[in-house]
């Protein structure tokens, strides 16, 4: 029987420089696959050349590279166009560059089944219904209006997943489909690219979660410098890796018997570049405070919807405080109003004791010195024109670092970072999704700040520099006392790194305290439920037991 897809001796390159070196493997119907490997190891490039988008200025070579039996590296522009969505469906990294500013999402949605489907447009609007209510999109009638800058980013996910699926392909490629994703509807969304797996149809699945891979892949090819260095079953390869480089892979994820511990087998980023602490930090007062927040948007439909109820909180000088909860639940508009980029409806934040409202512009250009963000779409907060050079050196001049010394600090900030000179004249378009998340861990420390407010700052990277990025963030708090406020969908990260723990939904805090407590002996039933709903790893590699069910 003809597989599915047949690739051989793929190779691809950039400006003579090769990024994909004589990658083979096949795919059969009922089948998923699964790549995993570090940023930058050649997976996403790896996918997309499958659909005829390599990128700008690629050199492609390949022995063989058929789907459903036909060569396929002869297609034409319009013959990929009517294969792409209809046959094939295509989930990308980066939902908010994937998706179309100017146009609702449903909109988006709608067009595979209006370019690939008899469906009227009521029929299709109808589809479109059911395909956001099937990737767990909340009110599908009401956000299906919406474009995507006014939905957070795991709502643009699953918008972009619905968009993928809406023509039912027989191979679905996706890159990182669950990454902004929280554990519920990870879950939810994993189940529902298991069910699309059937006799005619495969997933090739990137992704940088080994938990996530477990639970879907039937086999996994691990890359790594563009090569695959193991390709096995699921179950040999996570149960008894026999490549050094796999091994440190799953020795890297974040567990519950690894708290307080180092992730990363690479060297102490301490060593790269030493931070002078800020001069008033005194350790374990409070340097942010929330009392009563809250905050409402209209909807499309006029409609005021609360995004934040009563919420308050304390963070203190040298301190993780966490924040998880359900895409949508509050938890990144919280973050805007701590920094004083958002105006509560009613409560207040302190900064130091002080009401923002108090400080005058003066001493909020101060305060905002010593918050910084990292933020959780990282393409989105930079500007495509910069350099990465002049991406943190922008930042090192509101610092008041002086011009002669930005460009040897940023070095050094990069090599804080697991990045290097001979990214500074990279712009982002031209990194993969975890160099850009390094840049704006990067750019955040610029400043030596005092607060660093996080919103899922480890959630492009794979575990391997996500480990050393937890390891970074954990070094610079014991050296510095800074302090994080920490949100991310991933509650292993998140009980790792936290020290103190919210849990939102709604808008709402439900349940709050020590993150071993909240975690081992949670009181709330939607707590019980995020727990319950992380993926696990293979009994053989994680520890029997954990609170958290990972690795």
């Amino acid at each position: 029987m003809t597989s599915l897809l047949e690739v051989a001796g793929l190779k691809v390159a950039f400006n003579g420089t090769t990024v994909v070196d004589g990658v083979s493997f096949t795919l059969e119907r009922g089948e998923c696959l699964a790549l995993v490997g570090e940023s930058g190891s050649g997976k996403s490039v790896t996918t997309r050349t499958l659909v005829g988008l390599p990128g700008y200025g690629a050199r492609v070579h390949t022995d063989r590279l058929r789907f459903d039996g036909t060569d396929v590296t002869g297609f034409t522009d319009r013959t990929w166009r009517r294969v792409r969505g209809a046959r094939i469906g295509f989930v990308l990294q980066d939902a908010m560059a994937s998706l179309d500013p100017l146009r609702p999402v449903g909109r988006e949605i709608a067009e595979p089944l209006a370019l690939h489907t008899t469906l009227n447009r009521a029929a299709r609007a109808a589809r479109v219904h059911e395909l956001l209510e099937s990737v767990g999109v909340p009110e599908p009638e009401v956000r299906a209006a919406q474009y995507p800058h006014q939905l957070s980013g795991g709502l643009r996910q699953r918008a972009l997943i619905a968009s993928a699926i809406a023509c039912e392909p027989e191979l679905l490629l996706a890159d990182e489909p669950t990454t902004a994703l929280d554990a519920t509807v990870a879950l939810q969304v994993l189940d529902l690219l298991g069910s699309l797996k059937g006799n005619r149809s495969g997933l090739l699945i990137v992704s940088h979660d080994l938990a996530v891979v477990a639970r879907l892949a039937d086999r996994v090819a691990v890359m790594k410098a563009g090569r695959i260095v193991e390709l096995g079953a699921t179950d040999a390869v996570l149960r008894d890796p026999q490549h050094p480089y796999t091994k440190a892979l799953l020795a890297a994820v974040p567990s519950a018997h690894a708290k307080g511990t180092w992730l990363s087998t690479v060297e102490r980023p301490a060593a790269a570049a030493p931070v002078s602490p800020p001069a008033a930090a005194q350790p374990g007062r409070p340097v942010l405070a929330a009392v009563g927040l809250r905050k409402s948007f209209p909807g499309p439909d006029g409609v005021a919807r609360v995004a934040v109820e009563d919420v308050s909180l304390t963070l203190r000088a040298g301190e993780t405080l966490g924040i998880v909860g359900e895409s949508g639940s509050g938890k990144s508009t919280t973050a805007r109003l701590l920094l004083g980029l958002e105006t509560p409806d009613a409560g207040e934040v302190h900064v130091d004791g002080t009401p923002w409202p108090a400080l005058t512009p003066e001493q909020r250009r101060a305060h905002r010195r010593r918050l910084q963000i990292v933020y959780q779409d990282p393409l989105g907060s930079f500007d495509p024109r910069f350099t990465v050079e002049r991406v943190i050196g922008e930042a090192l001049g509101a610092a008041g670092h002086p011009r002669g010394a930005r460009r040897e600090r940023t070095v050094e900030l990069l090599e804080m970072v697991a990045l290097d000179a001979g990214h500074l004249r990279r712009r982002p378009l031209e990194l993969s999704g975890g160099q850009r998340q390094r840049v704006a861990v990067a750019r955040a420390l610029a400043a030596e700040p005092e607060v660093i407010v996080c919103d899922e700052p480890v959630s492009a990277l794979d575990v391997s520099v996500q480990a050393q990025i937890l390891d970074l963030l954990a070094d610079l708090q014991a050296r510095l006392g800074v302090a994080y406020l920490f949100i991310s969908h991933d509650l292993g990260v998140v009980y790792h790194a936290s020290d103190r723990v919210l849990v939102m939904r709604d808008g709402r805090v439900l349940e709050s305290g020590d993150v071993r407590t909240v975690f081992t002996d949670p009181q709330h039933d939607y707590t019980r439920e995020l727990l319950a709903a992380i993926p696990r790893l293979t009994p053989q590699v994680a520890p029997p037991a954990t609170p958290l069910g990972v690795g």
